[in-house]
């Protein structure tokens, strides 16, 4: 399950590099708040739909145009990356994430909060392609550390961004959107710095020399691996796609509880989704990826299954565990397909993150017109036996020859 370690032919590749924690650190923060203001336009749905009268369709819609722009962009910035990287892509990236936030908190109307949306996804789509590279160069080649840590700030600025729009947003309105602005204009000081490390330290790293598979699996068999990959993507996204945009509409539905209380129970998801994050990428670098991918998305089966039956207090503790597992797949995920294609680190990343924003878009679209046509309960009953589909993990090959 473990992957070979490096040929002698790599060994002025990055994994003889020294571990560069502070890096890693800073990328980590980097998407922290990147992904914290992201995490402001579902926070805000309930307030959007009450104040323009939207349907569960126009939610998703919403959730569809953030997610589309983001995910068509990624893999084509990753692949370009890979041949010609240029440090300046992460802030002038970020500097479309200030203007997108700036505009949500002022817009009136439903198309612009759309345009909106799409300049969020636009920064988003920049960001995540290179963010993956350099955490990956500051590695060491501890890959599964480095990915969890760099993604463990993304899901920690998910989990918070609810309680900051629940203090911030919700009590005085969509103006006050605005203040997020000044976490997005910090990111842009903060990639810079990240920039200038990235570019003082690109003559060290020869991205596409040196790269040779060593795993041994032939062109149709790499292929089909990715393929099982995107299929075990699908499985989760949509999944999880279904608590981060409709978790707060099912809680209030199902248990008449407060916008500010459901809030709370989406930060315990999300809360645990960043756990599971950060211990799914030191297990893999363990353990194996493919142990950590066949648990993570099967092991949530037996608790999505439950959760449309349980009370308020057993859905919170059913969420929880359901966040934890599913979580910890994604860094695994992403470093067994970048070892499936070695030399092509930003491009993988760009296609997973991609793939990641993209079914978590069609699913968001398609889920909330469920929701409109049958009641948002049935969604979360349907969405139950997703996770089921983690059984094609036993098709994923071993990476050792």
């Amino acid at each position: 399950m473990a992957v070979t370690s490096p040929s002698p032919a790599a060994s002025a590749t990055p994994q003889a590099s020294p571990l560069v924690m502070r890096i890693i650190g800073a990328v980590a923060l980097a998407h922290l708040i990147n992904d914290l203001i992201q995490s402001v336009l579902p926070s805000i749905y309930p307030m959007l739909k009450a104040n323009y009268g939207l349907t569960f369709t126009q939610v998703g819609l919403i959730t569809l145009t953030f997610q589309i722009t983001a995910s068509l962009l990624q893999p084509w910035v990753g692949y370009y990356t890979d041949r010609h990287p240029n440090p300046l892509v992460l802030p002038v990236g970020s500097i479309c994430t200030l203007i997108g936030i700036l505009m949500l908190s002022t817009v009136g109307s439903f198309p612009m909060i759309l345009l909106a949306s799409a300049l969020i996804g636009v920064g988003s789509s920049t960001f995540h392609p290179e963010a993956s590279r350099i955490a990956r160069l500051a590695s060491g080649g501890r890959f599964g550390l480095a990915q969890s840590t760099f993604q463990v700030g993304g899901n920690t600025g998910s989990a918070f961004g609810p309680l900051l729009a629940a203090a911030i947003i919700i009590p005085f309105g969509q103006g006050h959107v605005a203040y997020f602005g000044l976490f997005a204009l910090f990111s842009v000081g903060l990639l810079y710095a990240i920039s200038r490390w990235y570019k003082s330290h690109l003559s060290l790293f020869k991205l596409k020399a040196g790269q040779a598979a060593t795993h041994g699996l032939s062109r149709t068999r790499v292929t089909a691996a990715l393929s099982v990959l995107a299929f075990l993507v699908f499985s989760k996204f949509f999944y999880m796609t279904s608590i981060t945009s409709y978790f707060t509409f099912y809680l209030i539905e199902r248990f008449d509880i407060s916008v500010a209380s459901s809030q709370l129970h989406l930060f315990l998801f999300l809360g645990a989704v960043a756990a599971g994050t950060f211990f799914g990428g030191p297990i893999g670098d363990k353990i194996g990826r493919k142990a950590v991918i066949w648990f993570s998305i099967l092991g949530a089966a037996p608790f999505t299954l439950a959760l449309p039956y349980a009370d308020l207090f057993w859905t919170s503790v059913l969420s929880v565990i359901i966040g934890f597992i599913l979580a910890s797949a994604f860094s695994a995920i992403v470093v067994y397909a970048q070892e499936l294609v070695p030399g092509n680190v930003g491009m993988i990343a760009g296609i997973f993150f991609g793939l990641m924003f993209g079914f978590g878009g069609i699913g968001a679209a398609l889920l909330g017109h469920l929701a409109d046509l049958h009641g948002i309960v049935y969604v979360y009953t349907l969405c139950s036996f997703l996770p089921l589909l983690g059984i094609l993990a036993i098709l994923l090959p071993r990476t050792r020859r």
